[in-house]
């Protein structure tokens, strides 16, 4: 009988469910929300917060399974701006216990050479474990680095930098974007979903265009953001299924939370951005949806979609927030 074989969310899922056998629950969520704390602000350069393998299984079990789903999302919007193309490389950088590479092998099948690059090495050996349930993770290279202005990256498809930017000095941050261009045909920056994160993803992304990427998601066009700075914030939303340790150290008894993540996902290949983007979490009135939206113009607008416009008012009743919006309808100011 053949042993069936689980997608690499499951995998993950059941590979990160045995990391916090013999640590004392109270232990766990005392380490996580010391981290949590770490993860939300900024932290020295010279200082990586992970410093053990309690603080790394308790940080990879309560964070890792977010991660991959809000790396997960961003890649998906990427991989369908670039159809037909999937990264024969990927170099994650900042990877930690290597959240995205495994999103990048949900989102393209097939083995390709994978290295994981962080400063951690508690985070690192930990990664290493967990991939060997994975038979495309198993062959990958997971290499001790300094994150920072003095990394070089080898030549690769791919370069993911997940959550690791809020980590970094300003001077650090502008020096990895543009190793991170120099080495890559396509990057996917991925960080929190608060107005600080946002601000340093529109940082990226203007690193980005300024070395010749053309954006692919989640914007429909390369020119400038149209948010004004201060005004507002470009953020979306992955649903995360809820351990018992998430429950433990957020209360309640929700069976999944919503990551609210910022991403920038762009190329040097030739990329087809959607029409249009959902910026906000659609208002479904009745006979009604209200679709805030980011254009190709480029511009935030409203469209308003009712019955009498027939299929479309139930494509848009089913659109979620993230999601393309192809189609023109009447609009508000």
């Amino acid at each position: 009988m053949n042993t069936p074989v689980l997608a690499p969310a499951e995998t993950l899922r059941t590979a990160l469910a045995g990391l916090l056998d013999g640590l004392p629950p109270k232990r766990a969520a005392q380490a996580v929300d010391r981290l949590i704390a770490h993860y939300r602000g900024a932290t020295p350069t010279d200082a990586p917060i992970l410093r053990d393998r309690a603080d790394v299984a308790a940080y990879a079990a309560y964070r890792m399974p977010a991660t991959f789903e809000a790396v997960r999302s961003a890649l998906a919007a990427f991989a369908d701006a670039v159809p037909g193309w999937a990264p024969d490389s990927h170099t994650d950088v900042g990877g930690g216990t290597g959240a995205a590479a495994w999103a990048v092998s949900a989102t393209w099948e097939g083995e390709r050479p994978v290295t994981v690059l962080d400063w951690a090495e508690p985070a690192l050996a930990l990664g290493r474990e967990i991939a060997a349930a994975h038979p495309a993770l198993r062959g990958a290279r997971w290499r001790r680095d300094r994150i920072g202005a003095a990394l070089t990256l080898q030549d690769t498809d791919l370069v993911t930098v997940s959550y690791v930017l809020n980590e970094l000095t300003a001077a650090d941050r502008s020096a990895l974007v543009d190793a991170a261009a120099c080495a890559a045909r396509a990057v996917v920056i991925v960080e929190p979903g608060t107005p600080d994160g946002y601000a340093r993803v529109i940082e990226a992304r203007d690193r980005l265009i300024a070395a010749g990427f053309h954006v692919a998601a989640p914007c429909p066009h390369s020119a400038a953001c149209p948010i004004a700075p201060g005004t507002d914030w470009c953020h979306f939303s992955a649903r995360v299924s809820r351990s018992s340790l998430h429950r433990q150290v957020k209360g309640g008894s929700l069976a999944y939370e919503d990551e609210k993540f910022s991403y920038v996902a762009a190329a040097r290949l030739p990329v087809a951005p959607v029409p249009s983007r959902v910026v906000r979490r659609p208002q479904i009135r009745k006979g009604q949806v209200l679709l805030d939206l980011c254009g190709t113009e480029p511009s935030l607008r409203r469209a308003t979609v009712t019955k009498r416009h027939g299929p479309l008012y139930k494509e848009a009743r089913d659109t979620d927030w993230g999601d393309a919006w192809p189609a023109a309808v009447r609009e508000e100011a």
